[in-house]
């Protein structure tokens, strides 16, 4: 049957046109955010966690909308957009006495989850204060873990969704396409590690990435239904050598092309970055490429 649309992988058919066309018909006092949760319910659209694709499902009818293909009630509100009036987080006053001993010293750390937390906020400030790259915005799953010694923070770490295409990773794991959109969900994407300038410990990088390797899985299933079975990062070789990643037996997996994420040409636009890899789940591979 002729496909009439494809939107984040999913085919739209002439009878799945039609249904959703008989569908605004029968509700013509919904709006659109209505609409899109009544054909959630319609498909059983759902993510992992149980709760409806509706976002995705808007974005899914707009297109419809734009291609011509349906026709959809007026706009009946334009909702705040949160990325752009959020504003930068403040700074938050913290002990910057420097902390130069050995590991065995300030062991055992605490770490916390704090998505979702009353903490969230001090790990934001931290982040857009001390981290190169200041604090942006998380879209979609991610966690976010504070590391504390003796109630003094020493470092943040911010996980989010894997990028959906990424040759090296791609090329390592061998999955089919298929097998990449069913399951990239399972892969986090470290975009923030930040040691407190003035914490001086040696091995403390690796120490953590090895610790929080071992949990990321289980918390992240509490939060969003689903287990992570591998982790990848970027490091960018202008800056960094990426030595406590390697100290944790992460693999170097390759370099980017530098033409950034969706790029519509093949020119470089971004820095080149090394990709490294760590496995969550022994049989990794074997898992990733399941259908």
């Amino acid at each position: 049957m002729e496909v009439k649309l494809k939107h984040r992988g999913r085919e739209l058919t002439a009878t799945d046109v039609a249904f959703i066309r008989e569908l605004i018909a029968a509700n013509p006092a919904a709006s659109r955010r209505a609409l899109s949760k009544i054909l959630c319910e319609a498909w059983d659209w759902r993510q992992p966690n149980g709760a409806l694709r509706d976002m995705v499902c808007r974005g899914l009818m707009l297109a419809l909308y734009r291609a011509e293909l349906i026709t959809l009630p007026p706009v009946r509100q334009v909702p705040r957009n949160n990325i752009v009036e959020c504003r930068r987080p403040k700074p938050v006053p913290i002990e910057a006495t420097p902390l130069r001993v050995k590991l065995s010293a300030i062991r055992p750390l605490e770490f916390r989850q704090v998505r979702r937390t009353e903490e969230e906020g001090l790990f934001n400030a931290l982040i857009e204060e001390h981290h190169y790259l200041g604090y942006r915005r998380p879209v979609g799953e991610h966690l976010k873990y504070l590391v504390v010694a003796d109630s003094r923070p020493v470092a943040c770490l911010a996980w989010c969704s894997a990028p959906r295409h990424l040759g090296p990773r791609d090329r390592f794991i061998g999955w089919s396409a298929a097998a990449r959109r069913a399951n990239v969900r399972f892969i986090a994407y470290n975009t923030r590690y930040l040691i407190m300038p003035w914490i001086q410990v040696p091995h403390l990088a690796s120490h953590i990435l090895a610790t929080v390797a071992r949990s990321i899985s289980a918390d992240w299933e509490r939060l969003y239904a689903h287990p992570i079975h591998y982790l990848e990062t970027f490091v960018d070789p202008a800056r960094f050598r990426g030595t406590c990643y390697r100290a944790a037996n992460w693999t170097s997996l390759g370099r980017t092309t530098g033409r950034g994420h969706n790029a519509p040409t093949n020119e470089r636009s971004v820095p080149v970055k090394e990709i490294l890899g760590y496995p969550v789940t022994k049989h990794f591979r074997e898992v990733l490429s399941r259908l």
